[in-house]
C-alpha cells in the first residue's frame, strides 16, 4: 500500500486511507542522521509519522524537526536519550508517543545506533522506527525502556539490514527492495516482541 502524500498546509490527502497504512501493526521505516551537517534523512514513513514533510526528509532535515514531532511529555526523556546515546556510541531502544500527520497521538518504538569519528566525536546516527500503536493501547500503563540488549543479536541484524537496504537501493532492483524491506520488517517485529517481553519484566 502506498504512503498517502501530504498536502502542503501539512493535512493528510487520504485520512482514511493514511490510518488503514498506519494502523497496520509493526509497519517499519528507517532514518539516517549526519550529525556534523545535523542532516536527519528518512522515509515517508517515518517522516508521516512525525509530522515531518516527506519530501524534506528524504532530502535532509535538522534534527529539530523530528523532535517537534514527539509528544512533548516524551521529549525531554528521549531527546536526553538520544543525546547520551550520541555522544558515547552504541545503541538505544525507546518507546515513545508522536503526533503524526493524521493529528493522532501514536505509539513508536525506536531503535538506533551512533558511531563516532576517530576523535571521538559523534558522527552518524542510523535506526528504524515501528508503529506499534494497536499493540501499545491495548495495554493498560505506559513504562518507559532505556537501552537494552544492546548486544543482542537482533540489533546487529536490524543494523546489517539497514545496509543491505540501503545497498539494494542504489542497485535498483525492485525485487531484491521487497526483499530487503521484507526482511526488515520481519527483524523489527522481532525486536518489538523482545521489547514487550523486557516491559513485561518491568511490569511484573
Amino acid at each position: 500500500m502506498a504512503l498517502p502524500k501530504l498536502k502542503k498546509d501539512g493535512l493528510v490527502a487520504s485520512p482514511s486511507a493514511f490510518q488503514g497504512f498506519l494502523d497496520a501493526l509493526d509497519v517499519v521505516g528507517s532514518w539516517e542522521w549526519d550529525v556534523a551537517r545535523d542532516s536527519l534523512m528518512a522515509d515517508a514513513l517515518v517522516a508521516t509519522l512525525f509530522s515531518v514533510d516527506p519530501d524534506r526528509a528524504e532530502a535532509g532535515t535538522p534534527l529539530r524537526e523530528f523532535v517537534s514531532g514527539i509528544h512533548v511529555d516524551d521529549r525531554k526523556r528521549v531527546t536526553r536519550q538520544i543525546g547520551q546515546c550520541a555522544r558515547v556510541g552504541g545503541s538505544y531502544v525507546a518507546e515513545y508517543r508522536v503526533c503524526s500527520a493524521d493529528g493522532q497521538i501514536r505509539w513508536v518504538l525506536a531503535r538506533g545506533r551512533f558511531d563516532l569519528a576517530a576523535s571521538g566525536e559523534p558522527l552518524r546516527g542510523r535506526g528504524i522506527i515501528i508503529d506499534i500503536t494497536p499493540a501499545r493501547m491495548s495495554e493498560e500503563a505506559y513504562v518507559s525502556s532505556d537501552m537494552f540488549a544492546a548486544a543482542h543479536p537482533l540489533e546487529r541484524a536490524a543494523e546489517r539490514c539497514l545496509a543491505a537496504k540501503k545497498a539494494v537501493s542504489e542497485v535498483g532492483d525492485t525485487h531484491l527492495q521487497l526483499l530487503a524491506d521484507m526482511l526488515l520488517l520481519e527483524v523489527g517485529r522481532r525486536l518489538a516482541k523482545l521489547e514487550d517481553q523486557s516491559r513485561r519484566k518491568l511490569m511484573n
